[in-house]
């Protein structure tokens, strides 16, 4: 059987293409934007709540897509591009990892351990939010 991936790659894998034509498409930033909403509704409609981390992603992302159409935040957009590529390449999320730090998405207090472990353990299967409330 051929190895298909997952939706939310996909959906990843193309934003990583709109972004990089940003510089020779002047629409790209519009089409990552509607890919974003698409995304948004699939894991909404999917996950039923929007306090779900996909959720919460998608809605974040949308969020920086729209800041960086403003000439002085345009630069979000590129860290955006690198953030996407490392998700697509390697299944690591920063902005996923960094919204499991938000009060509203853990059990424990905010400790520079905590930070430690949010960042630098490597990509997961399922959520990064149960792999922070275990002990480690």
């Amino acid at each position: 059987m051929a190895w298909l991936p997952e939706i939310a790659w996909c959906y990843w894998a193309a934003t990583v293409l709109a972004l990089a034509a940003e510089g020779v498409w002047p629409a790209a930033a519009f089409a990552a934007i509607g890919l974003g909403v698409v995304q948004f509704f699939h894991f909404f409609a999917r996950d039923g709540r929007i306090g779900a981390l996909p959720v919460q992603v998608r809605l974040a992302f949308l969020g920086l897509l729209a800041a960086g159409l403003w000439p002085p935040l345009a630069p979000i957009h590129w860290l955006q591009l690198f953030g996407t590529m490392a998700r697509v390449a390697f299944e690591y999320c920063v902005l996923s990892r960094t919204l499991a730090l938000m009060p509203w998405n853990r059990t424990q207090p905010l400790t520079l351990r905590l930070v430690r472990r949010a960042y630098l353990t490597p990509p997961v299967r399922g959520s990064i939010v149960a792999v922070l409330s275990r002990p480690g």
